[in-house]
C-alpha cells in the first residue's frame, strides 16, 4: 500500500478546509463567527480521526482504493446517517470507485448514447451498491458493486433507449433473442431460423416474429441523415419517398364517382372507352354504330355536364 494511505489523518483546527477534491461536508452557516467554524472543524476531526490521509483520487491504484475502501467502510458503519462526517466518508468512496464506473460504461461504448451520460447513470449504480455493502459479508466491495452498476446502466438502456417506446415484455424478449441467435449462430456456422430461435427460447414461432419486429424499433434513422462519403445517393427522404402524382386528382375523382354513376348508360359508355380505353371519337362511333360528329355532341354534353356538377359542390 501506498505510504500516502498508511499515514493517519490529522488535520489542524486552524486549517481552512478540507482538501478541494473532498469537500462534501457543508460548513457552517455562521461563517463569522471563528469561535464556531473551529469547533465544527475540531468535532469533525474527532470523528475522523485515525482515518488515512486520501491523496488525490487520480493517484489512487485499484489496490489502494480497494484498502482504502475498507477502512473508509468500517468507520461508515460508526457514523450517524445524515451528519457531516457520514457525507464526508460516504462521498469519499463514491470518488474513490469511480474507476468501477468508468470500467463499466466502457462496455456500452458502441451504443448511441453519449459516454458522459452512460458514467452518470452508472455512478448511480455505485452509490446505491454502497447504501447497500455490509463488511459482513465478506465479499470485496468491487465484486458486490459491480452487477449493480451495470444493472443500472442496462436498465437506462432499456427504458430510455428504444426510438418507439415498446412493452417491457417485448425489450426483454429483443435481448433473449439477441444472445439466442449469437449462440445458435456459432453453433450452426450461419443465422437460425425463426423456428430454430422459438425452440431454443421455449416460444412460439409467432412470439419470435413479434419480437423481432420489435426490436426494429430500438433505433431509427432520420429521414435527413446524410449518406456515407463513398454513398452517391442523397438523404434517406430522397430515397424511400417520391411524389405521387396521382394524388392530385383524387379528389376530382371522388367528386366525379356519383356524378358519373347517375348519367345515362350511353353515355357512361362513351366516357369510358374516350378515356379509360383511349378510343378515337371515330373509333367510339364503330362502336356504337354512330357518326363521330354524333360522338362528338354527346361527350361534349357529358363533360360540361359534369363540370357543372363539379362547380356546384365546391
Amino acid at each position: 500500500m501506498s505510504p500516502r494511505l498508511d499515514a493517519s489523518h490529522t488535520q489542524s483546527a486552524t486549517s481552512a478546509s478540507l482538501p478541494e477534491q473532498l469537500d462534501p461536508i457543508e460548513r457552517s452557516s455562521d461563517v463569522g463567527s471563528e469561535h464556531a467554524f473551529e469547533h465544527d472543524l475540531a468535532q469533525q476531526d474527532d470523528a475522523l480521526a485515525g482515518l488515512p490521509e486520501i491523496p488525490p483520487y487520480d493517484e489512487v491504484g485499484p489496490v489502494d482504493a480497494r484498502a482504502l475502501s475498507k477502512t473508509l467502510f468500517e468507520r461508515l458503519e460508526s457514523l450517524e446517517e445524515g451528519t457531516h462526517e457520514y457525507s464526508y466518508v460516504r462521498n469519499t468512496l463514491v470518488e474513490l470507485n469511480l474507476a468501477l464506473v468508468k470500467f463499466a460504461a466502457s462496455r456500452f461504448r458502441s451504443r448511441s448514447e453519449p459516454m458522459e451520460d452512460i458514467i452518470q447513470v452508472g455512478t448511480i449504480g455505485l452509490i446505491k451498491a454502497i447504501d447497500r455493502f455490509e463488511l459482513s459479508r465478506g465479499v470485496e466491495f468491487p465484486t458486490f458493486a459491480m452487477p449493480t452498476i451495470i444493472g443500472e446502466i442496462k436498465r437506462f438502456f432499456r427504458d430510455t433507449s428504444w426510438s418507439v417506446r415498446v412493452p417491457r415484455r417485448l425489450q426483454e424478449l429483443r435481448l433473449d433473442l439477441a444472445k439466442a441467435g449469437d449462440e445458435l449462430a456459432q453453433k450452426l456456422d450461419r443465422a437460425p431460423t425463426v423456428a430454430e430461435l422459438a425452440e431454443r427460447l421455449g416460444l412460439s414461432n409467432d412470439e419470435v416474429v413479434e419480437g423481432m419486429a420489435a426490436s426494429n424499433a430500438y433505433t431509427a434513422s432520420s429521414l435527413d441523415a446524410q449518406p456515407e462519403e463513398d454513398d452517391a445517393e442523397g438523404a434517406l427522404a430522397d430515397r424511400i419517398g417520391y411524389e405521387d402524382h396521382g394524388i392530385e386528382g383524387i379528389e376530382y375523382v371522388e367528386s366525379l364517382k356519383p356524378l358519373i354513376a347517375e348519367l345515362p348508360p350511353r353515355d357512361r359508355k362513351i366516357l369510358s372507352l374516350r378515356f379509360v380505353a383511349g378510343l378515337t371519337q371515330s373509333e367510339i362511333g364503330e362502336e356504337l354504330g354512330i357518326s363521330q360528329m354524333h360522338v362528338s355532341r354527346l361527350l361534349s354534353r357529358t363533360l360540361i355536364r359534369l363540370r357543372k356538377g363539379l362547380t356546384i359542390e365546391e
